[in-house]
C-alpha cells in the first residue's frame, strides 16, 4: 500500500512539473505571462503566438490578427473529417466576418495545415473555397511545430480567441462554433 501511495505521489509530482513548465536550471522561469495573463493553451489564457509561412512564403503571425475574433483551425488536406467540415466553416466565416463582438471587431480564421505537400495543401484551400487570407504551415505533417505548441493530438482541432488573444473556447465545430460566436456578439 505504501508503494502505491509513493508511486501515485511521484507520478503527480512529475505531472505537475511537466505542466508547470518550470525551469530547473536555476535561471529564469519558462512560464510566460503577459501582464496578469498566463500564456497557454487553456481557456482564459493568452494563445501562444504563431508565425509561419503562407502558401506564398509570406510569414503571417497570429498576433497580426489581434482585435478580431480568430479561430485557429488545425487541419490537413488528407484529413477527411477536416475536409467535410470545411463547407460549414466557410459559411460561418462568411456570416461572422464583419460582425462586432464584445471583444473583437470581425471574425477570421488562422488555418494551420498539418500537410507535408504544399501542392496538396494549396489544392485543398482552392477546392474547398477557404477564402480567408491567413493560411499557414511548416509542411512537417505530424511533426508540425504549431501543432506541438498547442498540444494538438488529432485533427480537426481549433481554438477560438478574442480580440485580446485570449482563448475563449476550443474544439468547437458546426453549430457549436456558430452558437459560441453568437453568444460573443455585442
Amino acid at each position: 500500500m505504501k508503494r502505491i501511495i509513493y508511486l501515485l505521489t511521484a507520478s503527480l509530482f512529475l505531472i505537475s512539473c511537466t505542466f508547470s513548465k518550470g525551469d530547473t536550471s536555476g535561471s529564469e522561469s519558462t512560464v510566460e505571462t503577459q501582464g496578469d495573463i498566463r500564456v497557454g493553451i487553456n481557456i482564459g489564457e493568452r494563445a501562444p503566438d504563431l508565425v509561419f509561412k503562407s502558401p506564398d512564403g509570406e510569414k503571417i503571425s497570429l498576433t497580426s490578427l489581434r482585435g478580431k475574433m480568430v479561430l485557429i483551425d488545425f487541419w490537413a488536406a488528407w484529413c477527411s473529417p477536416c475536409r467535410m467540415k470545411n463547407p460549414n466553416l466557410v459559411k460561418t466565416y462568411q456570416h461572422f466576418e464583419d460582425k462586432n463582438f464584445a471583444n473583437g471587431s470581425g471574425f477570421t480564421i488562422y488555418g494551420v495545415s498539418l500537410d507535408k505537400s504544399k501542392e496538396e495543401w494549396v489544392g485543398a484551400i482552392e477546392k474547398d473555397g477557404l477564402e480567408w487570407e491567413s493560411h499557414v504551415s511548416d509542411l512537417k505533417g505530424w511533426q508540425s511545430v504549431p501543432a506541438a505548441m498547442y498540444g494538438v493530438m488529432g485533427i480537426p482541432m481549433n481554438f477560438l480567441i478574442d480580440g485580446d488573444g485570449i482563448i475563449v473556447a476550443k474544439g468547437l465545430r458546426g453549430e457549436y462554433l456558430d452558437a459560441k460566436l453568437k453568444e460573443l456578439l455585442k
